[in-house]
């Protein structure tokens, strides 16, 4: 399959001299272009953005819900933003979840450990 050099200007192993006019020249024109894939720093990236964009979401949540409450748990008593209290809530929830995950996933390791000394 050729390839028309005049399309793709940012592949890897294209230049632009400045000054130059016109599209880049391969400096290896018989050396094929390689696709980079998805990569750690590519998918570290993306949960960065994902992660910036909840941010948002969260700050605006708090502000919008700027009343303050009593909360009490146990023995202990507070009062603090009502946005704030349910993120707390919401930390909680997602700790005894990732309590029961890090459990289960302790689990089937010495599953697949026993099966594997006793294949051996």
């Amino acid at each position: 399959m050729e390839r028309n050099s005049n399309s793709h200007l940012n592949d890897i192993g294209q230049h632009r001299v400045v000054g130059e006019s016109g599209p880049a020249k391969p400096e290896n024109p018989g050396t094929p272009l390689r696709h980079v894939g998805h990569t750690r720093v590519s998918g570290l990236w993306a949960a960065v953005v994902v992660a910036a964009i909840v941010l948002a979401f969260l700050l605006v949540f708090i502000m919008q819900n700027p009343a303050s409450v009593t909360v009490q748990f146990l023995w202990a008593q507070g009062t603090l933003a009502l946005g704030v209290a349910m993120l707390f809530a919401a930390l909680g929830g997602g700790l005894l979840i990732a309590l029961a995950a890090t459990a289960r996933i302790l689990q089937l390791r010495g599953t697949a450990r026993k099966r594997g000394t006793a294949q051996r």
